[in-house]
């Protein structure tokens, strides 16, 4: 109990340091002002499309103010990389390329920002550099044990790795590290996809429309309902699921090709497992192969 209020008062504590650090001396003022900004647009609120290309933009104007600024990189990166995770579009792949130069100027000028090394590892993830990406977030959790973003990041490495029995312990830390973090709904998504893959529906319907609740704009999560009604045999519920997510990302979801594509699915063990339950339940609900 200790430990967990001590890591809940010292995550409060690192927001309340946005504050302070702006008091803070700094080369371009005006470029800090923009970073600051961009932190804010994603600060407390629930992850969107719209929120990460606001802090997108406020991160590349503080860049073209200070071109050396190993913040204004690390924060650009960060916020690319999560809109490829959150949200992607057809602009995924350059989105990532776009991600990856950033942060590797700011890790290689020396920056110690936790920040950089957690999203050095969501680069090398996206990738599907699993076990690359685990030191790197393992390096962010040395210099500040309680960030919930390494958590997370290491929580699908484990994943995707076949560590599935580490997965949910990582994501509960989170939680209550972060018990009111604006991104808990990832953490939720992990529980419900782990006991998705483990054949626990029940379980896993109860977290993902925790992840609903807590990240609407997020349309992974309906896809999972979908397959796991399908596969329970509600053809109605899967059919609403299925539609509710194609609304929210048209894109990426108009058929198993496309959505296989998107990314990788872990190694052979974990894709196979993907296929038994939620490539087989997506099926059933009425995405077309093709």
């Amino acid at each position: 109990m200790q430990s967990e209020i001590t890591g809940r008062i010292a995550f409060a504590l690192n927001l309340e340091m946005v504050d302070a650090e702006a008091a803070r001396p700094i080369g371009n003022p005006e470029a800090s002002d923009y970073i600051f900004r961009g932190r804010e647009a994603l600060s407390g609120r629930s992850p969107s499309r719209e929120n990460y290309d606001a802090a997108i933009g406020l991160y590349e104007r503080a860049l073209a103010l200070d071109p050396q600024s190993t913040a204004a990189k690390t924060y650009l990166a960060g916020a690319l990389i999560n809109h490829v995770f959150s949200f992607p579009t057809a602009s995924a792949p350059a989105d990532l390329a776009r991600a990856g130069r950033p942060i590797d100027e700011a890790l290689a000028a020396g920056t110690r920002i936790p920040w950089a090394h957690y999203v050095k590892g969501s680069v090398l993830r996206a990738q599907g550099q699993w076990a690359a990406a685990i030191p790197e977030f393992e390096t962010a959790l040395a210099l500040n044990r309680n960030m919930t973003g390494p958590l997370q990041g290491l929580g699908w490495c484990k994943l995707f790795t076949g560590s599935l029995d580490e997965v949910i312990p990582l994501a509960e830390k989170g939680i209550r590290i972060g018990p009111r973090d604006s991104s808990i709904g990832f953490r939720y998504f992990q529980i419900g996809e782990v006991h998705e893959l483990q054949g626990r529906p029940d379980a896993a319907i109860g977290w993902l429309e925790k992840t609903r609740a807590a990240i609407p704009a997020l349309a992974g999560p309906l896809l999972h309902l979908a397959s796991i009604h399908a596969l329970a045999g509600d053809a109605r519920r899967a059919a609403a699921e299925l539609a509710a997510a194609r609304d929210l990302n048209p894109h990426l979801y108009p058929s198993i090709a496309r959505l296989k594509a998107s990314q990788p699915w872990g190694v052979p063990k974990v894709q196979a497992m993907f296929e038994a339950t939620y490539f087989t339940g997506l099926r059933k609900a009425g995405m077309p192969e093709e």
